[in-house]
């Protein structure tokens, strides 16, 4: 019995050791084949070119090819659950935005993965502002140059000026009901499907304002559109003239958009520290740095970091829907 015993006792610390060993193997034969870069939208969209950017500079570094692959629908949600489906052996990555991440699992019913179950943050890559936008043509809007001139106009029409946004449940549409919130008002919502719709109503007069992403910024220097405010906290270089919804007297109002990186939730954390170090060397490259710039602000924070971000906004963005009254029938 006692040599049974030992026998057992020595068979179960060796299964041990070849666990670590396999692990230890794994991360440093990562990757062993080609990464696949799960984007949930079209080719074109700003997660599709941040994707792209970062998979052209690993291509050369992780010493395996790093394919982009469009699985675009339901709002990020197909290429989602896609990864939750995935290996975890990090060979399989989601680049996604915040909505499919922070907003959807509040929103839809019927989710075919869980964010806390099924994925591991492994950065976060990039992050871009709102751009608070009204036509200078529009005889509503015309003399409107602050936040404080269009909420002090949504005071005197209620119900008489709306909104656009890129969808029912889209941080647009959030970013808009917080301000509605923090300064008493009530703007009508226009939903479109998608930014692009969006800014087609507001360059037609259809409705009086929108909160735009970075794509707006050739109207804007066009003089087509007005930008009013940014929605980040602190002010876009991109726009070095235009303040913050915080500073024009919104404490607080901090909405940003965001890009990211994701994998299944049972990859070695060897293997996600990998795979971050090696996004993190594409931040500060300096051709790679110089193009992400192009689709916001960088980022990199690092898996703790951007999961904590993940819970602050989930909680941010439940509190708005709920207040709100959003609905997604």
């Amino acid at each position: 019995m006692r040599l049974t015993h030992a026998f057992r006792a020595a068979a179960a610390g060796a299964a041990v050791a070849l666990a670590f060993a396999g692990n230890a193997a794994h991360a440093d034969t990562y990757p062993a084949r080609p990464v696949k870069f799960l984007v949930g939208f079209a080719p074109g969209s700003s997660i599709d070119l941040v994707a792209r950017i970062v998979a052209t500079h690993l291509n050369g570094k992780l010493g395996q090819p790093v394919v982009v692959e469009n699985r675009p629908g339901s709002n990020g949600m197909i290429a989602a659950a896609a990864l939750a489906n995935a290996e975890p052996d990090g060979h399989t990555v989601l680049i996604s935005n915040s909505s499919t991440i922070t907003v959807n699992p509040l929103l839809y019913q019927q989710m075919r993965y869980d964010v806390q179950r099924d994925f591991a943050p492994v950065s976060l890559i990039v992050s871009v502002p709102f751009i608070l936008t009204t036509n200078p043509e529009s005889e509503k809007t015309r003399a409107v140059n602050s936040v404080a001139d269009l909420m002090k106009l949504a005071r005197s029409k209620p119900d008489g000026l709306s909104y656009g946004s890129a969808g029912a449940g889209n941080l647009t549409q959030l970013s808009f009901e917080l301000l509605n919130t923090m300064a008493g008002v009530k703007m009508v919502h226009v939903p479109y499907k998608g930014s692009a719709a969006a800014q087609i109503g507001l360059l037609g007069k259809e409705v009086d304002a929108a909160f735009d992403n970075p794509a707006a910024m050739p109207q804007i220097k066009a003089g087509k559109l007005r930008a009013i405010a940014v929605s980040s906290a602190q002010r876009w270089p991109d726009l070095p003239n235009v303040p913050s919804v915080a500073e024009q007297g919104y404490a607080g109002y901090d909405i940003s958009f965001w890009v990211g990186a994701f994998v299944p939730a049972k990859t070695p954390p060897a293997t996600v520290k990998a795979l971050h170090e090696a996004i993190l060397a594409a931040g500060e490259d300096p051709a790679t740095k110089a193009l992400l710039r192009q689709q916001g602000n960088i980022l990199l924070l690092g898996p703790q970091p951007f999961a904590a971000k993940i819970k602050a906004e989930t909680a941010q963005y439940a509190e708005i829907i709920k207040r709100s009254g959003i609905r997604l029938d």
